[in-house]
């Protein structure tokens, strides 16, 4: 197993720490006065999404993570679990709906995803960062409404609901950023 010295220390590193996968999400260079550089990170569990603070002192070295990142595309779901195939491999892995989270919300058929594994289980599946929704049902836009920031809400075909601006109708498809749930803009009438 490959380590990591602190030289090599940085923000999204996959790093192990008693056995379990962490990600760096921050890492600062502290250098007092006297003694050792330290090292000072924020490392987020990858399986269960807690954070903790460690420091480490120059020299001192952590292993790397057996996690690996591939491009999958949704297939289907069933019942809790939502199925991707590996784009190369055409292996099926089921993911558990506390793994997913909220993927539902964006997931069309076919669409492709990250995810990340960890001994071969799925711990984290990404929905490609802009998604194109098509609108189902939204209440229409009241007559003469024209200030700039009314907004409704509205479904799309995944089932889900975002905040849309009034003048958005059904049939339309609308760019949802998927980080944030929020609506860029409208693509198509």
């Amino acid at each position: 197993m490959a380590t990591y010295n602190t030289s090599d220390f940085r923000k999204g590193l996959k790093v192990q720490i008693d056995g379990e996968p962490y990600l760096m999400t921050e890492m600062m260079f502290v250098k007092p006065g006297k003694g050792n550089a330290l090292y000072k990170c924020k490392l987020k569990n990858l399986i269960r999404g807690t954070s903790l603070d460690r420091t480490y002192k120059g020299g001192d070295s952590l292993e790397s993570a057996d996690v690996e990142t591939t491009d999958v595309s949704f297939l289907y779901r069933q019942g809790p679990d939502y199925v991707f195939m590996h784009q190369e491999t055409f292996e099926q892995y089921e993911v558990p709906e506390k793994v997913a989270g909220d993927i539902w919300k964006y997931l069309k058929d076919g669409m492709i995803c990250t995810m990340t594994l960890y001994n071969g289980n799925a711990i984290i599946v990404e929905a490609p960062v802009m998604v194109e929704l098509e609108i189902t049902e939204c209440a229409p836009g009241a007559k003469g409404d024209t200030a700039t920031n009314v907004t409704k809400p509205a479904m799309v075909e995944t089932g889900a609901e975002f905040i849309v601006p009034g003048f958005i109708k059904q049939g339309n498809v609308i760019k949802v950023d998927t980080r944030t749930g929020e609506y860029v803009e409208r693509v198509s009438n």
